[in-house]
């Protein structure tokens, strides 16, 4: 079956990158897989992310809005966790973008927060559309 293999994020600072990405991917379920100089990889289920300093640091900084990539998106398990996520992430380097508007910016039927870290990296957490039996959570 088709699917995702990994993704590789070039990062301007790894140490940053490390302590903001390792907390959110160790919370979604990931599990640190290696370390090396220039890098650190973060496994679940096989598909990997992996953070790698850039050769070309010389080059502007991050812009999710110029083309290339925007944003990941990670599904969690319940919105309780989507909520725990969301509201732990400003302590942890990132900022809650729409937040007037959480959990619902991407429309009612989507239950989501989106997070941006300090070098511009965009991260939506999705909870699933109804929890286990269908009932919807305390949140909405």
């Amino acid at each position: 079956m088709a699917g995702l293999h990994h993704v590789e994020l070039w990062v301007a600072d790894l140490e940053e990158s490390r302590r903001e990405w390792g907390w959110l991917l160790t919370r979604l379920g990931f599990e640190h897989a290696a370390s090396w100089d220039d890098g650190d990889s973060w496994d679940l289920g096989g598909a990997y992310l992996t953070l790698t300093t850039s050769p070309n640091l010389n080059s502007v900084s991050h812009d999710r809005r110029a083309p290339g990539l925007n944003h990941l998106a990670f599904l969690t398990d319940s919105r309780a966790q989507t909520d725990a996520i969301v509201r732990e992430a400003s302590a942890r380097g990132w900022t809650l973008l729409y937040a007037e508007r959480y959990p619902h910016a991407g429309g009612p039927e989507h239950y989501a927060g989106w997070i941006e870290n300090s070098a511009g990296f965009k991260a939506e957490i999705v909870g699933p559309r109804a929890e286990p039996g269908g009932t919807p959570s305390a949140t909405t």
